[in-house]
């Protein structure tokens, strides 16, 4: 059975390990240091404006996501090779799109590689984001508002 919660500081070694196990949007460890994503800066982005979720299954963390309430982003969504296409993203995503709805975004975003044959884009855009399409930053925007009550 799938487990999803949320992200604690003892999860940053795995985190780490399912981000750079990827086969879509790779960076190694070097490139994600290069980017200012270190084990030293991680904590700041699970904790205050952040929040992170991971997916567990038999007790071993599968997947992960995180978002950032003051950008109104998902600025990560990963899963182990092996696990894709078996629900955990998707619950991943519905858990960050409601918290940031419940912190009073009303309109949330994330990015993504704008190359069409990279499956996040189709992933998105079948759990309800809008393509705003390529950015000067070559990403694929993708908008999502909350949902009327």
């Amino acid at each position: 059975m799938l487990l999803v919660r949320v992200a604690v500081l003892s999860d940053i070694d795995v985190l780490f390990e399912i981000r750079t196990s990827v086969r879509e949007n790779h960076l190694s460890m070097e490139e994600l240091t290069h980017l200012g994503i270190t084990a030293q800066t991680l904590p700041a982005m699970l904790s205050g404006a952040g929040r992170g979720w991971v997916a567990e299954q038999a007790g071993s963390v599968i997947a992960f996501a995180m978002a950032d309430s003051m950008e109104a982003t998902v600025f990560a969504m990963f899963v182990r090779p092996e696990w894709e296409g078996k629900g955990a993203g998707r619950q991943l995503m519905q858990e960050a799109e409601q918290w940031l709805f419940a912190q009073g975004c009303e309109e949330v975003w994330l990015s993504t590689d704008s190359d069409l044959a990279v499956r996040a884009n189709g992933f998105y855009r079948h759990l309800g984001w809008k393509d705003e399409g390529r950015q000067e930053d070559g990403q694929t925007r993708f908008t999502k508002r909350r949902p009327c009550a």
